[in-house]
């Protein structure tokens, strides 16, 4: 867990290249960030003074941005990387679902400290996940020091009596007396419908569970139109009502942040409610192109005036935790589709996976400013796939790559600094992978 005494150090990050992610657009040239406490105390053009405890100097090489914010995935399917194949349906049956029944407590560890090491090293410094074992993915998390906003993905596949017998239901409850707000809000707990095609035989579940998100404040986390068959045939079951109707009418966005994933199949109608309901678009670009399921209709939910904000899904219908290639393809999958260049800016692009992913989670980051907490990332211009810099947000959109990180601090505390690690065991999480879960799960 993170020392509070480093937390109290004052910082000044001086002769950088600051992208804001403001309203205003700022772009600052040579200029100054201060951090005390965890929180950004100042930005400025120019030299900062005063004292303090140390000082990062970007020697106008380098270009600080605010951390990236995954807003869906789940991390211990790092596991899983590359294994099956197939359309969804038949991925998750034949291949996923039998390899999670052998997931342990250890191997979930191993897996969460795998992926927080991929995600931290490409620039992730908030990430939220539905999964399972969530206890050891929190601790993993903490000590690792990014922010996680965790819920407990909730299925099942039969009539149900009771809600709050069941077992998962019990599970996130405890979760979120247990860990919401644990090390000053480093955690978050959320609740989680896995879907609608996997509990709509109990649609009582959904009722108790957003009852009690709602009443604990708590945000709500589902996966939505992943693809046209769970699209289309919820609207057979349901007399018309896409998964996001029919889950409104059970009052799962009422009164809770929403977070709904994936989104590709959805409607104007769905557009309208998620507006109204200030339910965000987690947009998962790349594992929705690897599975075949569609394309999200990013522009129009723009347009409807809905919250879009980024995820990379399991690494194991991803390959990779690194955002900056789903930020690119954000940009020109979309610009492609539409024929239109500015159907998503670059700006727009990097703002889905840093304010608005930050605005998704419910997070005082995102932006850099004073107030703000200190989530920030750097990376090196000087680098051969960044030369020229014309312009930085171009360049950290189209070229930058999660290598080209060169440090991460999350909550002001430098966590990975020039390929090192100084939260994580990188040798100890491969030793754990290759000698026990990998053998555990495949073997």
């Amino acid at each position: 867990i993170l020392n509070r005494e480093e937390f109290l150090m004052k910082t000044l990050l001086k002769n950088f290249t600051i992208v804001t992610m403001n309203e205003n657009l700022d772009v600052l040239k040579d200029a100054h960030l201060i951090v005390e406490d965890g929180k950004i105390t100042d930005v400025a053009t120019g030299a900062a003074t005063g004292t303090f405890d140390e000082v990062i100097d970007g020697q106008n090489r380098q270009v600080l941005m605010p951390g990236l914010v995954n807003t869906h995935c789940h991390v211990p399917m790092v596991l899983m990387r590359g294994y099956g194949g197939h359309d969804l349906n038949t991925w998750l049956n034949q291949y996923i679902f039998p390899v999670e029944d052998k997931l342990t407590s250890q191997s979930i560890r191993a897996g969460t400290a795998l992926g927080v090491a991929e995600m931290i090293a490409s620039g992730i410094t908030s990430f939220a996940d539905m999964y399972y074992f969530c206890d050891d993915m929190a601790e993993v998390t903490l000590e690792a020091g990014l922010n996680l906003n965790l819920s407990r993905g909730t299925t099942v596949f039969t009539p149900l009596d009771d809600p709050a017998a069941f077992a998962p239901c019990q599970e996130a409850i405890a979760l979120a007396e247990k860990w919401n707000g644990a090390n000053n809000g480093q955690i978050k707990i959320d609740f989680s419908i896995h879907g609608e095609y996997t509990s709509f035989l109990s649609p009582n579940l959904w009722d108790y569970l957003a009852g009690y998100a709602s009443e604990h404040h708590l945000g709500m986390h589902v996966h939505v139109s992943e693809t046209k068959a769970e699209h289309e045939e919820c609207k057979v079951r349901h007399g018309g009502l896409t998964p996001l109707q029919v889950l409104d009418a059970h009052g799962v966005w009422t009164g809770t942040r929403g977070m709904a994933a994936h989104c590709v199949w959805t409607e104007p109608e769905d557009w309208k409610l998620m507006a109204e309901r200030g339910i965000s678009v987690l947009h998962c670009p790349t594992s929705n192109l690897k599975l075949g399921s569609g394309i999200a209709p990013v522009p129009s939910l723009m347009a409807a005036g809905v919250n879009v904000a980024l995820g990379t899904d399991g690494m194991s219908s991803h390959n990779s935790a690194d955002l900056f290639s789903d930020i690119k393809l954000a940009a020109v999958l979309h610009n492609g589709v539409e024929r239109d260049p500015m159907a998503v800016s670059a700006w727009a692009a990097l703002e889905i996976a840093t304010v608005n992913g930050a605005r998704a989670l419910g997070r005082d980051t995102g932006v850099i400013a004073p107030g703000k907490t200190a989530d920030l990332i750097l990376a090196d211009l000087s680098a051969p796939n960044l030369i020229p810099c014309h312009d930085p947000v171009e360049d950290l959109v189209f070229s930058a790559h999660g290598s080209n990180v060169e440090m991460n601090m999350a909550r002001g505390q430098v966590i990975y600094e020039k390929g090192s690690f100084l939260t994580l065991d990188l040798e100890r999480v491969r030793w754990e992978v290759e000698h026990y879960a990998l053998p555990l799960i495949f073997g």
